[in-house]
């Protein structure tokens, strides 16, 4: 039988996909289990999925990892994260040099703890020659605040003399947003069987294909 890799036409895959990563911590809880326990196992769906995209010659994904109202959860479910977080990065920047992946953030990333600062920079630097696919991790993401810091910052430059708020369009506010340098995603995939955006990527999904799963 054929692989199921050479049943696929390639010419006709989306160049960007995003993922909400959803639905972990409530698999866990039905199991009788601390929500931490899901997001542990989440990570092995990430792997197949990344390396996935990879293989099928993805340009662009990205997965929504944390929003900024996680911040908001209980403090022992946010440590955990972090620390889940920074334990993965390490552990994958390897696979991710051998697959020829490049890592990318994009969120407020002052809100994050030094320690997971300090990892994710390590991981961007040590991925930033890789051609292949790009890896968007939203963290500490939200699309209004994003939508804000873009307006304040045009609004500076126009007070700075660099704009002309009569040239300002939908391209001028592109330029400003943290996807500048990505093209918006033409399909976002959302877990768990919530029918929402859930405060991602507002703008850029404006003509996505939106696909929920159970």
């Amino acid at each position: 039988m054929q692989p199921l890799i050479e049943q696929i036409d390639t010419t006709r895959l989306p160049k960007h996909i995003a993922i909400i990563m959803d639905g972990n911590g409530r698999w866990a809880e039905e199991k009788g289990q601390e929500r931490l326990y899901g997001h542990f196992h989440g990570v092995e769906s990430v792997r197949n999925i990344v390396e996935g995209c990879a293989e099928l010659g993805i340009g662009y994904l990205t997965l929504y990892a944390f929003s900024t109202e996680n911040w908001d959860r209980p403090q022992q479910e946010v440590d955990g994260l972090m620390a889940l977080l920074v334990d993965t990065i390490r552990k994958e920047v390897p696979i991710l040099n051998k697959n020829n992946i490049k890592l990318h953030v994009i969120g407020n990333m002052d809100m994050l703890p030094r320690f997971a600062f300090q990892e994710l920079n390590e991981a961007l630097e040590m991925t930033s020659q890789n051609t292949g696919l790009n890896l968007v991790m939203a963290l500490s993401y939200s699309s209004r605040w994003e939508l804000v810091n873009a307006v304040k910052n045009i609004g500076l430059d126009v007070k700075a003399g660099i704009i002309d708020p009569a040239t300002i369009n939908e391209h001028t506010l592109q330029q400003y947003l943290t996807t500048s340098n990505f093209p918006d995603p033409e399909l976002m995939i959302r877990t768990s069987g919530e029918y929402r955006i859930s405060n991602f990527l507002l703008y850029q999904l404006a003509y996505a294909e939106l696909y929920f799963t159970t």
